[in-house]
């Protein structure tokens, strides 16, 4: 008879190592992954939720570049003005100055405005092209020396600068609101006044533009001082208070940046000096003592060279109701994105009607003007 072997003693089961083997390393390559993201844009959300931002965060910073001699010079007078406290003045004063090509349309206007006011404001204006021929008491010997003018050019910034330090001359102005001759005021004095007066900022238009119009404008000889990513765009109409119109009177430095190289067809470019300079000088020294956007309203919605310009049968009620219920700031790109970039215009934390006087209007539109200012409950 074949005696059967019995059964064979068999060791206890182990594990099989390359399995743990390969599973810590797969875990390994997952937590290098999310920590480390690679830096294929592609590649940057399958492994990390918080994407490529990461690995720029594990990396030492980047030593801040060296400042030129100039730099340093610019920017310890311009921090020992910021610092000083305000000029303390008994009868403090807006300053209304207008940049004009002459006579001014709506000085009408502007005397019903000033009216029973005497001493809450000064008027300086500035004519580039003939004398003016004023109709109100309060124009009156009010012109200061004026040189030519030309669209587009750093002349445009000379006249604002050197309206600033005519009217920086009355310890008293303790505000300064830069105006053209198409401008109108949307409400009455008072309004205006409080809502100058009683900030601590000023309303320079300053935004991001990457587009051609924007961006597109800058020149690399504008470095060290002034890089791409310090450059803005906004519009001209500012109002600012007394510390920032020193500093501006203060600087050449960034101002000579853009006379030598912010010009109408210069390396191929349209640089418009008066569109650039301010926003981008406020955005170096002190982005956060600015509001981004003027108090000054203009229709850039027919996406022309010059803005919308009202004509007589365009001022109405409904006109006047819609600019000062905007209570929101509307920036858009000029690339392909045009991208909207929305700010709430926020007074001292709160959000109010963002603008306080308005432009274009033709000449022609000055009775209707009258008429509303009068009766039109809001101003």
């Amino acid at each position: 008879m074949q005696i059967m072997p019995g059964p064979r003693h068999r060791p206890p089961m182990k594990r099989p190592m390359w399995i743990i083997v390969l599973v810590s390393l797969v875990s390994m390559l997952l937590i290098c992954a999310y920590v480390y993201p690679p830096h294929s844009h592609s590649a940057c959300y399958v492994f990390s939720s918080r994407g490529c931002k990461a690995f720029t965060d594990w990396l030492p910073p980047m030593p801040a570049r060296e400042y030129t001699d100039a730099e340093i010079a610019s920017r310890v007078v311009i921090k020992e003005i910021l610092s000083m406290p305000p000029t303390q003045s008994t009868n403090p004063k807006l300053a209304f100055m207008f940049l004009t090509r002459g006579s001014l349309p709506f000085e009408k206007l502007w005397d019903k405005f000033f009216h029973g006011h005497e001493g809450r404001f000064s008027v300086y204006v500035h004519a580039s092209k003939e004398k003016p021929i004023h109709v109100s008491r309060y124009f009156f010997n009010q012109d200061i020396h004026s040189e030519k003018v030309i669209w587009g050019k750093i002349s445009m910034v000379d006249a604002e600068k050197r309206l600033l330090a005519h009217a920086l001359k009355d310890p008293d102005n303790q505000h300064f609101v830069l105006l053209s001759d198409s401008c109108v005021p949307l409400y009455k004095f008072d309004y205006v006044y409080n809502y100058l007066m009683y900030t601590n900022i000023s309303y320079v238009d300053c935004f991001e533009d990457p587009g051609p119009h924007g961006n597109g404008r800058y020149s690399e000889h504008m470095l060290p001082e002034i890089e791409m990513s310090d450059f803005r765009k906004g519009a001209q109409w500012f109002s600012m208070k007394r510390q920032h119109a020193l500093i501006v009177m203060a600087d050449n430095l960034y101002y000579s940046k853009f006379k030598d190289y912010c010009k109408p067809g210069l390396e191929g470019r349209n640089c418009i000096a008066d569109e650039h300079y301010l926003p981008t000088f406020f955005n170096i020294i002190d982005p956060g003592g600015i509001a981004n956007w003027s108090v000054t309203h203009v229709d850039w919605s027919e996406a022309k060279w010059h803005p919308k310009s009202y004509r007589a049968q365009d001022v109405n009620f409904e006109l006047l109701k819609n600019i000062t219920s905007i209570d929101v700031s509307v920036h858009v790109t000029s690339d392909e994105r045009k991208e909207r970039q929305v700010r709430p215009c926020l007074w001292n934390g709160m959000q109010r009607p963002c603008y306080l006087f308005a432009r274009k209007f033709y000449p022609e539109a000055v009775d209707n003007l009258m008429f509303l200012f009068s009766n039109y409950p809001t101003i």
